[in-house]
């Protein structure tokens, strides 16, 4: 139980920090919607106390966003010439999004052995 209290918290820092990294609309569309879908899986997987399936497709989801934003800000990282204040706010918060996903992998992987997994 102490384990759900801690990844809520994980999970709320993330997705604070995950909105601000979308919010000056330097990445491209799928950044936001592959997080989203993955936070809804988590709130199904949270919700769900019962369902191995839900969190082992919320796991596969971090890892696989883990992938994507490392390519989105990789490709997408404005020059210098155009680095505002707020696109430099905006990118570091979604580097900080990005450097807590192994945090929340762990987490859940944690979770996923408590409610029975292999």
């Amino acid at each position: 139980m102490q384990t759900l209290a801690v990844l809520l918290e994980c999970e709320l820092v993330f997705f604070v920090s995950f909105g601000r990294g979308c919010m000056n609309y330097m990445l491209p569309p799928s950044y936001a919607w592959g997080n989203f879908t993955v936070l809804a899986v988590g709130i199904w997987a949270i919700v769900q106390r019962d369902s191995l399936d839900a969190i082992m497709m919320f796991l596969t989801g971090l890892v696989l966003t883990v992938l994507t934003d490392i390519i989105h800000i990789s490709i997408f990282y404005p020059s210098h010439d155009f680095l505002s204040d707020a696109k430099r706010f905006s990118i570091g918060m979604a580097i900080f999004s990005l450097l807590l996903k192994p945090v929340s992998c762990y987490l859940v992987y944690r979770m996923y052995r408590e409610r029975g997994g292999e």
